[in-house]
């Protein structure tokens, strides 16, 4: 925590410096919507950033651009009223490393973004535009499935320091929305984020990034809210904390993955909110050699969301690397798990869950090669429909039924990934030193199956378990396979 606390404070300081204003009108901004103004915003940028810093102020209008980007000590300031929107050409956006990007910097120091205005990717349209050239043959659709994997990020930094952006309100990216990439001392606040317009549109994806902290924002997205990638297997995200978020996601609201290539260490998620979530409120994974341990989550409330927890470990993109996933500790949470999906409705909804299965329990879930070690759930409460019945999927609980759940160590990772588990509230498989401490687990309706099966655990430790199904009062509710 000192650590952590001096690097913001370092970086406050650097910001102290950006004192001088400058209206964006003063470099031939215009704010009629139609005007292209990527060139102008520019001058202006790369004007401050030459005079040693200051602010580039946009007020209120709209105002229309291409890819623009930040230099050193600049900070982009949006007021009330203005609307940075994007053009949807696609051969307005340039690239770093890659990406397309709308709001771009690359091995930049003091930059910033913050104001009460609006900045909209037009998304939709854009990346129907996009589609259009690969269906002109101008550009390659790498997935097939005319999705077009390559669209403008609304925001992309890489390997920037001493990053702020505050207030801002995001919407309708093309792609993901919010992304940093290898940054440090980077403080993201008080943003209102809507981005789910079309498909693959995460909320934040802070990508191998050290010194964050995230707080007091709203992210609503299409894909994940809030995710944690490794793309790296030489960096890693680390010293990271998450505080008084509210997340809505159609995938994950909050997901450390999926490519772990180098890791994730040393994160605090503390006081936040999932709801309308059509996977899991948190899932944590190592599946690509990522070195992941020391994750701390307290106080998060889940309502309407498919997937309390699921920790999970494989050998999917580990070119030779040998990952682990240890000293997890999940406290204070409650979680409210739907019949129905949970984001019905919405645009881009998440796809139909691998079926036949009842309701999915959440998972702590490793392979033989790589167990989860060092879990402590304390004080955790999971509503559940219940309901599971076995004329419509089956799996039973002796030890050759277990056994028989296959390990699929090399696919992608979901909590649905097996189909039908055998315990309607907690699955633990290949695990060392797990703790249950004042877990309550809750069925809405009698279900076939036991609330918890710990197959292959070295290391369980049971402190008051509640499980509380109706009809069910002699039932067994805990199933042990291979357990000390």
């Amino acid at each position: 925590m000192k650590k952590f606390s001096i690097a913001i404070i370092l970086m406050a300081l650097s910001f102290q410096t950006i004192a001088q204003v400058y209206q964006a009108s003063n470099f031939g901004v215009k704010s009629d919507g139609v005007t292209l103004n990527t060139r102008s915003i520019q001058a202006g940028i790369d004007f401050i950033s030459a005079q040693g810093g200051g602010v580039l102020e946009i007020s209120v209008g709209r105002y229309l651009t291409g890819s623009i980007f930040l230099k050193d000590n600049v900070e982009l300031r949006l007021l009330e009223g203005a609307v940075l929107v994007g053009s949807t050409n696609p051969y307005d956006y340039d690239m770093v490393e890659g990406n397309y990007g709308f709001i771009l910097a690359k091995g930049q120091k003091n930059i910033s973004v913050k104001g009460k205005g609006v900045i909209d990717g037009r998304g939709f349209d854009c990346a129907l535009n996009f589609l259009n050239l690969v269906h002109l043959g101008f550009l390659e659709d790498t997935t097939k499935n005319d999705r077009v994997t390559k669209r403008p990020k609304l925001i992309y930094f890489r390997e920037c320091e001493n990053v702020e952006i505050e207030g801002v309100n995001l919407r309708n990216s093309a792609e993901w929305t919010l992304v940093t990439d290898q940054c440090e001392n980077l403080t993201i606040s008080g943003i209102l984020l809507d981005s789910k317009n079309y498909w693959n549109n995460d909320g934040l994806d802070i990508v191998d990034c050290r010194h964050v902290l995230i707080k007091d924002s709203f992210i609503d997205a299409s894909d994940d809210a809030i995710c944690f990638k490794s793309h790296s297997a030489e960096h890693l995200c680390e010293d990271i904390e998450v505080r008084n978020c509210v997340a809505r996601s159609s995938a994950s609201g909050f997901k450390f993955g999926t490519v772990s290539r180098g890791g994730f260490k040393d994160i605090r998620i503390i006081n936040n909110k999932v709801y309308d979530t059509h996977r899991s409120a948190i899932t944590i994974q190592s599946v690509d050699g990522g070195e992941v341990e020391n994750i701390f989550v307290d106080n998060l409330e889940a309502v309407n969301t498919s997937n309390a927890i699921y920790l999970r470990t494989g050998i999917r993109w580990n070119n030779g690397k040998k990952g682990y996933l240890k000293n997890i500790t999940l406290s204070n949470i409650k979680v409210e798990v739907p019949l129905g999906k949970a984001d019905a409705g919405y645009s881009y909804e998440g796809p139909i869950e691998d079926l036949p299965r009842n309701i999915s329990p959440s998972g702590i879930v490793g392979i033989p090669d790589i167990p989860i070690e060092n879990v402590v759930l304390k004080n955790v409460e999971i509503i559940y429909p219940g309901g599971g019945n076995k004329n419509y999927a089956y799996r039973g609980t002796s030890p050759e039924e277990i056994d028989s759940i296959p390990e699929m160590i090399d696919v992608y990772p979901e909590f649905s990934q097996f189909k039908e588990l055998p315990a309607w509230g907690l699955f633990i498989r290949h695990a060392k030193g797990i703790t249950l401490d004042n877990v309550r687990l809750v069925a809405g309706a009698k279900d076939y199956r036991p609330a918890v099966v710990a197959d292959d655990v070295d290391g369980l430790v049971i402190k008051d378990l509640k499980t509380d199904e109706p009809a069910s009062k002699s039932k067994k509710q805990v199933v042990k396979n291979n357990v000390k």
